[in-house]
């Protein structure tokens, strides 16, 4: 669990560097005011509630944008009930690091108050008392106080922030790992001071659903939260200025998970298609299609730490489906396994286009993209120069001199490598070790980026290079596990999970095929199993999308 700061760190301003203005103010980006509007519907923030009795938190206001649409509301809240203003003195708190920011926040809101018939001294005073220059993520936060966390958090690399406070970050909130952008620590921040049913709603870059940096936030998010809300909006116009920020507005609450709402919002999603997705999200049970949106409900959230999936309602709802009734790829019972190849280190030294002068026993014929592209597995004659013995150590060097001969012709490029200086003995070891029992075994084959699935049989006698991923079966006939793999129904698994590269190319990694749902081998009767493998003899992805359907029970696959 995260530490939270309950006491103020003795003299941290002393102590921690200031961040770059600039590096802040490039990470801001600030809301239009309908998405704001949209985002406290979505939390229930309405002034025909008494808000006094609610504590809400914007943990980077900026100047103020998502601050006067809050202050509106509460103020028409307050009018309401009868309240006076002072009555309002814990219900708002709003941090920025930037001063100027902060004057400008505070100006916002004041300004408001005044023009909705406030005393401007009292307007004035309430908005320096909400809204203060602070580091949110450095504040002594008290858990489970606060009702509603909002807004839009920064988008920084924590590469670009002094390291003293990086560090402190980290230890503060260890969601914050690899090279994670700031806004995870905000979530994790968030989400510890929430109250029960407190909900946190954020737009924010949804990269972290799927990147391994947001893996710790997802391990916390499933663990111990309820994801209610993803609304992609990638091509939504939600910023002041452009940006290629990837946004999405994401709702946790501190609840135990229910059902999910998953929506996708186009280009044409505007302020009217807002106000309707607002009220659907209260009340509507069937799926929502309107201009530029499409929603729906999932019957529960995606489980753990590796990635989430991402696409349409529909697609998710099949890929639901999926996960609850069928077995993964990866399974003990059938022996199925998905690795990598061996990574060398140095590609230039231990893989050669043709055999060389050194003892044959370490030529080990080398599986390569390329020898996949025709659908076949054609061999392009590359070996590995490996320095694995058959019990899976390092050879001794004397007992193979002509070996021995050719990595000391290299030795000065091969002890700089990262793996030789931590462990200067094996300065002539891959990466990667060797498994001698792989090489033998009929592999499915799938190169790290294609536009589709695309797995090719390899019978055995190569080991693969580390641009190809395998798939090895101790129960599975590949030719028909290629067929199932072949289909657009395992492809759905690759399109929904993995981050695409540029021109939407698929990712075929491990962790990716690994999600691959598959039927039960005894399930599958033998006319569809001679279908299926001559379906994959014959690249035919039609016949085998076909069949999988039918397997898995689906009519068809959802745009």
């Amino acid at each position: 669990m995260a530490k939270i700061l309950t006491q103020p760190e003795d003299n941290l301003n002393s102590v921690l560097p200031e961040i770059d203005e600039q590096a802040v103010e490039n990470g801001e980006v600030f809301t239009r005011r309908w998405i704001v509007e949209l985002m406290l519907d979505l939390v229930d923030y309405q002034p025909d509630r008494d808000l006094t009795d609610l504590k809400l938190v914007e943990p980077a206001c900026g100047v103020g944008a998502f601050l006067g649409p809050i202050v509106r509301r509460l103020s028409s809240s307050l009018k309401t009930s009868g309240k006076d203003l002072t009555n309002a003195g814990s219900s708002v708190r709003a941090y920025d690091l930037v001063p100027r920011n902060v004057d400008a926040a505070r100006n916002t809101v004041a300004k408001v108050l005044i023009e909705d018939g406030w005393p401007s001294s009292d307007a004035e005073a309430i908005a320096k008392k909400w809204i203060q220059v602070a580091d949110y993520l450095l504040l002594p936060h008290q858990p489970h106080e606060i009702d509603i966390v909002i807004g839009n958090p920064p988008y920084i690399r924590l590469e670009d922030i002094p390291n003293a406070r990086s560090n402190l970050y980290r230890k503060t909130w260890p969601t914050m790992g690899g090279r994670a952008d700031i806004y995870v620590g905000f979530f994790e921040a968030g989400l510890r001071t929430l109250r029960p049913s407190g909900t946190l709603a954020f737009i924010c870059a949804d990269r972290w659903q799927r990147n391994q940096y947001g893996t710790r936030l997802r391990e916390l998010v499933s663990s111990e939260f309820s994801m209610d809300l993803t609304l992609s909006a990638h091509d939504v116009d939600a910023f002041e200025e452009q940006v290629s920020a990837y946004p999405a507005i994401t709702l946790i609450s501190n609840k135990p998970q229910g059902r999910a709402t998953v929506a996708n919002a186009s280009g044409e999603f505007g302020e009217a298609q807002a106000h309707r997705f607002a009220r659907w999200f209260k009340t509507g049970r069937s799926p929502l299609s309107d201009r530029g949106l499409e929603a729906a409900r999932l019957p529960h959230w995606f489980n753990g730490r590796d990635s989430w999936p991402a696409g349409s309602p529909e697609r998710l709802a099949v890929l639901e489906y999926l996960n609850d009734n069928f077995q993964p790829l990866e399974d003990n019972d059938t022996g199925t396994k998905v690795g990598i190849g061996v990574a060398t280190g140095a590609d230039g030294i231990f893989v050669k286009p043709s055999s060389i002068d050194i003892e044959d026993s370490r030529l080990l014929p080398l599986s390569m993209g390329r020898d996949t592209n025709s659908g076949e597995f054609v061999w392009s004659g590359h070996y590995l120069v490996n320095p694995w013995g058959p019990d899976g150590k390092l050879i001794d060097l004397n007992e193979f001199p002509k070996t021995a001969a050719y990595f000391e012709s290299f030795a000065a490029k091969l002890t700089k490598r990262h793996i030789a200086a931590a462990r200067p003995a094996r300065w002539f070891a891959t990466i990667d070790r060797v498994d001698p029992s792989l090489t033998d075994k009929p592999k499915l084959l799938f190169p790290d980026m294609r536009m589709t699935s695309e797995p090719v049989l390899e019978p055995g006698g190569y080991y693969p290079h580390h641009n190809l991923y395998h798939v090895t079966s101790e129960k599975w006939d590949l030719e028909v596990l290629g067929g199932i793999l072949l289909s657009k129904v395992a492809e759905l698994f690759i399109d929904c999970y993995a981050v695409k590269m540029r021109g939407g190319t698929l990712r075929f990694q491990s962790q990716y095929l690994r999600r691959i749902r598959v039927p039960v081998i005894s399930s599958i009767n033998a006319s569809d199993k001679k279908a299926l493998a001559t379906a994959f003899r014959n690249r035919d992805t039609k016949q085998a999308t076909e069949i999988a359907l039918r397997l898995y029970g689906l009519k068809e696959i959802p745009s």
